[in-house]
C-alpha cells in the first residue's frame, strides 16, 4: 500500500522512518538522555518541597515514605507513560508528531501533540531560567536583585540563541555535565548519612511549626503519597510522550525497556532518593538544625542546604556548577520548541517564534511565576497526561500496532484530551484532586476507548509506514 500524497499533509507525505542502521543500544541514547533529565537539580529539589503546605513537608512520617512514594510514581511513569509509546516509536521509526496523527488526526496532529509540545517547552525554559539563576546567585555572598534579573535575561537569551543555531557546541559536552549532579548528590549524602539515624520526623515537624506558625497541619500519609505522585508525573509527562521519539532510536523492545528502567525508574529513584536522604540527614545533625533555627527559615530541599552542609566555600562552587549543568537543558528546550513550531507553522521563521516564546519564558521567570513548580507541572501533566493515555489505548486497540494517520481531526482523541485536561488542571484552580496528572491520563485513555467503541474514529488514510512496522513481537 503506498502513500496517497493528495490526501496527506506535506509533513506526513515526506516523513521517513529512522532505519535500523540509524539506531543504537539503550545505553548510548535512551538511558543517558532520560537520566540527564532526572538528574536536573530542579527535579530533586522540588520533590521534597511538593508538600510544603503541611508541617514537616514530606518528612512528617520519616524518610522512607517519600522514597517509597517516589519509587511508586517512577514505576507509574515507566509503565503508563513511557513503555507503550516507546514501543510505538521503535516499531514505526517515526517521531511523535507523526505517530500522534492516528490518535488526533492528520490535521489535528499539527496542534496535538505537535504544536503543544513546542509551546510547553517555553514553560520548561522559564523554570530553567528562574532556578538556574537562583543557583548562580548562591555563588555570591551578597547577591543583588538587579544582578539576579540580569542573569535571568542573559540565561534565557543565550539558551534561545544556542538552541536555534549552536546546539552542537553544547550537545557534545552534555554527557560530562551529568556527572556534576551525580557527584554533588554523593558529596551531600556522604555528609548527611552519619546523622541519618538521629533524624526525628516529629522534631522536624515541631521546628517547621516554630519557624512558620501559620503552617498547616501535618498531611496524612496518603496525601503525601499523592503529592509526590502528582509532582513526579507532572514533571515527567512531556518526557513520557517523547518516548515515541526515543523509541525511534531503539533497535528492539529490549532497548526500549532497559532504556526506561535505567534512565527513568533508576535515575528517578537515585536522584530523588538521595535528595530525600540529604534533607533527613541534615535534620539529624544538631549543627545544621541550629543554623536553620538561627536563620529563621525552614528548609525542606537539598539545594538550599548545600552551603550549610558542606560549608559556604565549597557550597557556592557546587551551586554554580549545578546551574551550569542545567544550561544544556535550556538549550534543548529551545531546540525542541523551534523544531515543533517549524513543523506545524513552517511559514513562521524559527527566530521569531522562539524569540517570542523565550521572551515570555524570561518574563515568567522575572516575575516569579516560574517558581510555582506545582502549578507549572500541573499544567504540563494536565496537557500531556491525556495525550499519553489516549495514544496508548489507540495503539492497544489497533492490535498493538500503529494504525496510521486518520482523516482530519479524530474526534475520540480530541474528546479524550479535552476531558483529561479538565481533570488534570482543576487543582490549579483550587479543586483538590489527588494525583491529578495520573487521573488525567486515565480519563484520556478511557474516553478514547469509549469514543472508539461508539464508532467515532475517523477513517484511516493509506500510509506505507503503517504497513511496514517492525515485527519483533
Amino acid at each position: 500500500m503506498s502513500n496517497v500524497n493528495n490526501k496527506l499533509p506535506d509533513y506526513l507525505a515526506s516523513a521517513q522512518p529512522n532505519p535500523k542502521s540509524g539506531r543504537a543500544p539503550w545505553s548510548k541514547n535512551t538511558a543517558p538522555t532520560y537520566a540527564g533529565v532526572m538528574l536536573w537539580f530542579v527535579f530533586w529539589m522540588g520533590l521534597t518541597q511538593c508538600a510544603s503546605h503541611g508541617a514537616g513537608s514530606v518528612f512528617a512520617y520519616g524518610f522512607m515514605l517519600p522514597i517509597l512514594s517516589l519509587a511508586l510514581a517512577a514505576l507509574v511513569c515507566f509503565v503508563f507513560y513511557y513503555a507503550v509509546l516507546g514501543i510505538m516509536g521503535q516499531r514505526t521509526g517515526l517521531p511523535l508528531y507523526i505517530v500522534g496523527t492516528s490518535t488526533f488526526g492528520a490535521k489535528g496532529g499539527f496542534f496535538l501533540p505537535g504544536l503543544l509540545m513546542g509551546l510547553l517547552q517555553f514553560g520548561w525554559l522559564a523554570v530553567n531560567v528562574y532556578f538556574s539563576s537562583k543557583a548562580v546567585m548562591g555563588f555570591f555572598d551578597e547577591p543583588s536583585v538587579v544582578l539576579e534579573k540580569g542573569v535571568m535575561i542573559g540565561w534565557g537569551v543565550a539558551a534561545a540563541l544556542l538552541g536555534l543555531g549552536g546546539i552542537n557546541k553544547v550537545g557534545k559536552y552534555v554527557s560530562w555535565f551529568h556527572w556534576i549532579p551525580i557527584v554533588s548528590l554523593i558529596i551531600l549524602v556522604g555528609c548527611a548519612l552519619p546523622h541519618l539515624r538521629s533524624f526525628d520526623p516529629q522534631a522536624m515537624v515541631a521546628l517547621h511549626q516554630q519557624l512558620n506558625p501559620g503552617i498547616g497541619a501535618t498531611l496524612g500519609a496518603g496525601a503525601i503519597v499523592c503529592a509526590i505522585a502528582a509532582y513526579v508525573i507532572g514533571f515527567f509527562a512531556t518526557a513520557g510522550a517523547a518516548g515515541v521519539d526515543f523509541g525511534t532510536g531503539a533497535r528492539d523492545k529490549r532497548d526500549v525497556y532497559l532504556g526506561g528502567i535505567v534512565g527513568i525508574f533508576g535515575a528517578m529513584v537515585f536522584a530523588g532518593g538521595l535528595a530525600v536522604l540529604v534533607v533527613a540527614g541534615a535534620y539529624g545533625n544538631p549543627k545544621v538544625v541550629a543554623q536553620i533555627t538561627a536563620d529563621g527559615n525552614f528548609i525542606d530541599n537539598a539545594m538550599d542546604l548545600v552551603k550549610i552542609i558542606v560549608g559556604p566555600g565549597l557550597g557556592k562552587w557546587m551551586l554554580l556548577l549545578l546551574a551550569l549543568a542545567a544550561f544544556p537543558s535550556a538549550c534543548f528546550s529551545s531546540l525542541i520548541a523551534a523544531n515543533s513550531i517549524k513543523t506545524t507553522l513552517p511559514k513562521v521563521p524559527p527566530f521569531i517564534s522562539v524569540g517570542i516564546g523565550a521572551a515570555v519564558a524570561i518574563l515568567l521567570a522575572l516575575f516569579g511565576y516560574a517558581a510555582n513548580l506545582g502549578g507549572v507541572f500541573g499544567v504540563i501533566g494536565a496537557s500531556f497526561g491525556p495525550v499519553c493515555g489516549a495514544m496508548a489505548v489507540d495503539y492497544l486497540m489497533a492490535g498493538k500496532r500503529w494504525a496510521g494517520p486518520r482523516v482530519g481531526f479524530n474526534a475520540p482523541g480530541w474528546m479524550a484530551w479535552g476531558l483529561g485536561f479538565i481533570v488534570g488542571i482543576l487543582p490549579n484552580f483550587g479543586c483538590p484532586i489527588p494525583a491529578a496528572p495520573f487521573w488525567a491520563m486515565v480519563v484520556g485513555g478511557v474516553v478514547y476507548y469509549l469514543g472508539s467503541k461508539f464508532g467515532l474514529e475517523s477513517k484511516v488514510i493509506p500510509y506505507a509506514a503503517a504497513d511496514n512496522q517492525a515485527k519483533d513481537e
